[in-house]
């Protein structure tokens, strides 16, 4: 189902998520997992920590392959005694058939719904109807996401925009996405991505984001204790800045080299989401290496790119200074 890109101002409807937006987002798939053993099921399989979560509990979750590498980043909410599983379209079917092929003796019920998401950013939820609602971390926003059967859409949608709420496309949606650096798997990952590449995914302090780091054995979770106790990821999602002045903007897939335009480049990373925001003009999400994080001699195509600040990591920022204090005490140990 095709949803609104926009409704004729993109940058202006981006504005509206200060004082409440609402956009459709019933493109999405929503998957019901029912039955005595649900929380279980979904819990073994899953990423995040689902085996006594309490009725309204919302999140977000992985599913892995036995290397760590992400083939689902999906949404779920609790609602009494059923589980609701919302994810890209594209991804929808090799879930199910994941999830089905995976019950053996479970006590569980996995069916499509025709349920539609309606999502309000930057209010509260009025009282329109639908199924159930949830909130969700959206970046610099809270997400108000509205369950409605999707021959109410039309209705609900009405009712919202007459309590005050304006209409904002997708664009604009997609835009405060690339801000919170929260990627589409199909556009942003790549076959190899693990969950520490992309940050804002890892549970942490009071976040509830898609990955538990202290929950039993789900498929992956080598990889992920690995990274997350031993080591660092080689590479980052991160937020990038595109050159408005180029002639063309990359598109996703594009390869990001590093090096002078007229010397030896190497290519570091890929670039994913493009889209243009209403303070920063043209931006992206990228999947950088490490070592390219500071660069200032990147580009994508005819566009040079630079990395926002705010993703570089402090360790990578403060390397050169640490750097030359371990060298100094050092030095000191030695006299």
């Amino acid at each position: 189902m095709g949803v609104a890109w926009h409704y004729g101002n993109p940058l202006t409807e981006q504005r509206h998520c200060a004082t409440g937006a609402l956009v459709d987002r019933s493109h999405r798939t929503v998957i019901r997992v029912s039955g005595p053993d649900a929380a279980t099921f979904l819990h073994n399989l899953l990423s995040q920590k689902l085996d006594d979560v309490p009725d309204g509990f919302s999140a977000s979750a992985l599913n892995l392959d036995g290397q760590g590498r992400i083939l689902h980043y999906l949404d779920v909410t609790k609602v009494k005694d059923a589980f609701y599983l919302d994810i890209s379209a594209v991804d929808a079917e090799s879930l199910v058939d994941y999830l089905r092929a995976m019950v053996f003796w479970s006590q569980v019920e996995i069916t499509v719904t025709d349920l539609g998401i309606l999502s309000i950013i930057g209010a509260e939820v009025p009282d329109v109807g639908g199924e159930f609602s949830r909130q969700l971390p959206f970046g610099a926003w809270v997400r108000h996401d509205v369950f409605v059967p999707r021959g109410a859409l039309v209705d609900v949608a009405k009712r919202i925009i007459e309590q005050g709420i304006e209409p904002m496309g997708l664009m604009a949606y997609t835009a405060e996405r690339v801000r919170a650096g929260l990627p589409e798997r199909s556009l942003d990952l790549d076959d190899k991505s693990i969950p520490h590449e992309v940050p804002a995914l890892i549970n942490r302090g009071e976040r509830i984001a898609a990955v538990h780091l202290d929950k039993g054995c789900y498929r992956g979770q080598e990889t992920v204790a690995r990274v997350e106790n031993l080591g660092r990821p080689p590479r980052l999602l991160t937020l990038v800045h595109l050159d408005g002045s180029a002639p063309t903007l990359p598109t996703p897939g594009t390869p990001i080299v590093m090096g002078p335009a007229t010397g030896r480049q190497r290519t570091v990373g890929r670039i994913g989401t493009v889209i243009h925001d209403h303070e920063f003009g043209p931006i992206a999400l990228a999947l950088l290496k490490r070592a390219a994080l500071t660069s200032q001699a990147l580009t994508a195509g005819e566009s040079a790119i630079l990395v926002d600040p705010d993703f570089i990591p402090v360790e990578e920022q403060s390397q050169a200074g640490r750097a030359a204090i371990n060298r100094l005490r050092g030095s000191e140990t030695q006299q």
